[in-house]
């Protein structure tokens, strides 16, 4: 069963420039390096300011997991969380067949 992830992540303004390059190179890595990722989406907000989303899509638990446990994700990550002004929200989803 496919599985996905929408995290939202808040970001403090003097680290929006860094924020955007890690999250678009752990994009970059995801894409090129994890088949088993059907999608992996960086998008900006229109209107709230330092706001982005993450979405995305596994073939399955197995290919999450793969990516939960990826160089890339292991260095990437850290920085990533510490860039944000608040705690993101993540949630779990299941595709409907």
């Amino acid at each position: 069963m496919q599985t996905a992830f929408i995290a939202t992540l808040i970001v403090k303004q003097d680290k929006v420039a860094e924020f955007e390059q890690l999250q678009k190179k752990l994009s970059d890595i995801t894409h090129d390096t994890e088949p088993g990722t059907l999608v992996y989406d960086f998008i900006k907000h229109r209107e709230q300011a330092n706001t982005y989303v993450v979405y995305a899509r596994f073939k399955d638990e197995a290919a999450f997991q793969l990516h939960q446990d990826a160089p890339a994700h292991d260095e990437l990550v850290p920085p990533i969380l510490a860039a944000l002004a608040e705690d993101m929200d993540l949630q779990f989803y299941e595709l409907v067949d």
